[in-house]
This record gives structure tokens, sequence and C-alpha cells, in this order.
């Protein structure tokens, strides 16, 4: 093995730790219990509604239904199933850029640690796809903290095969794996075209959520003079005067009109759509997220 690799390798089992130590803190300090309350209930799944009959239980009478009628329903359960959890992952080249503390693959991996680790302290099962391309990675879902622990390293250590991201590989390969109704987590820039069809496709055999991590460079060119940008999508290069104020203005006008397009397309389908940066802390985001969806259920 040469150094460099070794380096590389040594980088990435202390990163993993790092996330580790720092996703498992933050699930047993509470996100477990909001992902649950979002996602699983109270331990028992609405299945039907029937006619009350002797001897069953008063406190189960569906009351609203009930007065609907003008005969007595009352509300079926079944045992609450085990759920599967679905990472999908962007670990394309844009992913990589950071201009603080972290690059945008790095709050990905804890964004997905996070979630896994609820997941598995759920007892539900999680599984990866990482795409770029096409899809990189694809690992069957499995429970343990050894699931969660390689979540993190692939994610990490994958790297792009191809130079234009493609979501809609990766989506098509959830619908062929997930055979149940599953949660199914697509965190990336989104700095491709998005695509409708295959999204429009997993969303109604799922339950889809989106995350959206992004750097405050890219959402504000600093001030700092001439500059060598590269498009790690397709590898061209431009030369650019940030301290032209205009140009600063007209690529803030376009970001910002990029992201409502972000938003309207996940909002047309109904998919919630999770915004985290580099620069700070994404708890928030993820606690504003997890009493909406609580909200909805209830």
């Amino acid at each position: 093995m040469r150094p460099d690799e070794e380096a590389e390798i040594q980088a990435i089992i202390k990163k993993v730790r790092r996330i580790e130590l720092k996703t498992r803190g933050l699930v047993t300090g509470g996100i477990a219990g909001r992902y649950h309350s979002s996602f699983k209930g109270e331990g028992l799944d609405f299945e039907d509604l029937r006619e009350y009959q002797h001897g069953d239980e008063v406190r189960a009478i569906d009351w609203n239904v009930t007065a609907r009628i003008g005969t007595p329903f009352i509300k079926n359960f079944s045992e609450e199933r085990e759920m599967s959890v679905f990472l999908l992952v962007d670990v394309s080249d844009s992913m990589d850029f950071g201009s603080v503390a972290l690059s945008k693959r790095e709050l990905a991996a804890e964004i997905a640690a996070v979630f896994a680790f609820s997941a598995i302290q759920n007892r539900d099962k999680v599984g990866l796809i990482l795409f770029s391309g096409d899809v990189n990675l694809c690992l069957p879902p499995r429970r343990g903290a050894g699931q969660g622990l390689r979540i993190i390293r692939e994610i990490l250590h994958q790297r792009s095969q191809s130079p234009l991201t493609n979501a809609s590989h990766a989506l098509r390969s959830l619908t062929n794996v997930a055979r149940r109704r599953s949660l199914a987590i697509l965190i990336s820039d989104f700095l491709f075209e998005l695509r409708s069809e295959s999204l429009r496709s997993a969303g109604a055999r799922h339950d889809l959520v989106a995350v959206q991590v992004s750097d405050p460079a890219e959402r504000e060119l600093p001030a700092v003079g001439w500059l060598r940008l590269r498009d790690p999508e397709t590898g061209l290069h431009r030369e650019v005067n940030t301290s032209d104020r205009a140009l600063r203005q007209a690529y803030a006008t376009e970001r910002r009109r990029w992201q409502d397009e972000v938003e309207v397309f996940f909002r047309r389908h109904s998919v919630d759509l999770i915004k985290a940066g580099t620069e700070g802390d994404y708890l928030p985001a993820l606690h504003s997220f997890f009493r909406r969806r609580v909200a909805t259920r209830n």
C-alpha cells in the first residue's frame, strides 16, 4: 500500500470515529425518540374500521365516524411492523466541496448517520444506495451498529464513477430493491437536472424525504478577487473576478432562482425538503422536520 493510500484510509477512519461519536450522542440525546414519533407511532398500526361488537373496548370507538354514520365503529389496529430505511446519498465530485469546517460529503455522512442510528435504535433495518452518474453501491437493509459504521465509511470512501450526476438510477434501484413501503432519505446538493418521472414513481411507493446540503461559498460568492472556478460535474474551468459587485449580485440572483426551482420541484411532488449547510448546526432543521411530521400524523 502506498503511503498516500494509507494516509487516506487513516483519515477516513478518523472521520468515521468522529461522526459516530457525534451522531450517537445526538441519537441517545433524543433524536431517536423524535424519529419514532415521526415514523413509528405508538407501537400499533391502524388497519381498518369495523362495527362495534359486544365485548369490544369502548375506548377503541371512533366517535367521529360513529357520529357521521349513526352506528358505533371501532378502530382496528395491528402490531407495528419493523420499517426499512434506505439512505440514498450523492457521492459525486461536487459533494467534496467545503469552504468551512466540513465538506458537503462529510455533512451528508453525519446526517445519514443520524437517521441510520435512530433507525437501528428503533430496531429498524437500514440500507444504503450511493450514486453519482450511476449507482456506485447498494447495501441491503440490515440492523446493528456495524451497519451504521459501514454506512458512514462507504459515504466517505466512495468516489464518483461518472462526471454527470443522475439520481434517477438510485431512485429506480430503490423501487427494485425495496418491495415493501420504506422510508427513503435522499441526500444531495441537487446540482443536477431534477427529473420528475423517477421521483414520482419512488414517491408513490415509499415515504420519500429530501435533504439538501450546501456550502456558504456556493450560496454567495466571496469578494476575494480573481478566482479560477471548476465545475466538478463537467470539469470545465472559468476565471471570474469576485471583486466585481455586479457579478456577485448576478450570481446571487441566479442562485436564488435555482434554489426556488429546487424547492418548488419537491413541493410539487409532495416530498419534504430539509436544508442543511456546512457552516451551521443542522439539528434545528431536523427538529423542525420531525415536528412537522408528528403534526401531520396527529
